[in-house]
């Protein structure tokens, strides 16, 4: 699969670490749609470690088929979710012709939340979210999910966007609030990767724009109150790297 939805689950219960994958784009080029829970095995007396890959049954208001979007696992008043937001996915079947039959669009900016529990998930629209994004970056806190950056098709633009989403997980149904916050990144396809037990990560590489990679590197830390950007000294970077227009 490219560019699907990764998250890491804690272990809990006795249970190892895992993750679970969401949708992506397959060697033959079709969009998937299904989900993942990939578990790690390492019983035994040679302590051999197994990987062990298992589709997990979705029911309710399920997502389609999509790529280069995130999920993020959130806590609340003890219970865990799973929030999914983003992507890209094949025009409408009706509107799809010969001509625009690999045409790519944005999702709709709707908010899936899956309760890995009982195996469901729902379908959330928030009027700050209004616009669909892909290949941005999601943090998540407790509670709370940051959505970074990311690439608009429809104004082939990569804003400098930085929303904050709170999920309650109430008794009966979840209740989600965002907030648009001032700080963004103007940034697509980064990668990103957590260094130690708090919530600080590192952000690296991406574009500022279709003709500009972002040569920058930025710290980025979560606390009780809020997100934090730092700039961070780039690794000294090879010629190829500099001069070639994608990463």
């Amino acid at each position: 699969l490219r560019c699907p939805a990764v998250c890491r689950l804690d272990p809990y219960d006795g249970l190892p670490e895992s993750y679970l994958i969401h949708g992506g784009r397959t060697p033959n080029n079709e969009i998937s749609s299904s989900l993942y829970l990939l578990t790690t095995d390492s019983r035994g007396c040679n302590r051999k470690l197994t990987l062990r890959c298992k589709e997990k049954e979705v029911v309710g208001e399920v997502p389609g088929a999509r790529y280069g979007h995130t999920m993020s696992m959130v806590q609340s008043r003890g219970k865990t979710a799973c929030v999914l937001f983003g992507g890209r996915s094949y025009m409408p079947a009706a509107e799809r012709t010969t001509e625009t039959w690999n045409s790519v669009v944005d999702c709709p900016p709707q908010v899936f939340l899956f309760d890995l529990e009982f195996g469901c998930s729902s379908a959330h629209t928030l009027p700050e979210l209004g616009v669909g994004q892909s290949f941005h970056l999601a943090l998540s806190r407790e509670d709370c999910v940051y959505f970074i950056g990311g690439h608009s098709l429809a104004s082939d633009s990569r804003p400098p966007r930085l929303f904050r989403l709170r999920v309650e997980l109430l008794q009966g149904s979840p209740l989600l609030s965002c907030e648009t916050l001032d700080n963004g990144l103007s940034i697509s396809s980064a990668i990103i990767t957590r260094t130690g037990p708090s919530h600080r990560y590192i952000i690296l590489g991406g574009y500022n724009s279709n003709s500009q990679k972002r040569m920058e590197c930025s710290t980025v830390i979560l606390d009780e109150k809020g997100i934090h950007f730092e700039p961070l000294e780039p690794p000294r970077w090879i010629p190829d790297i500099v001069h070639s227009r994608t990463w």
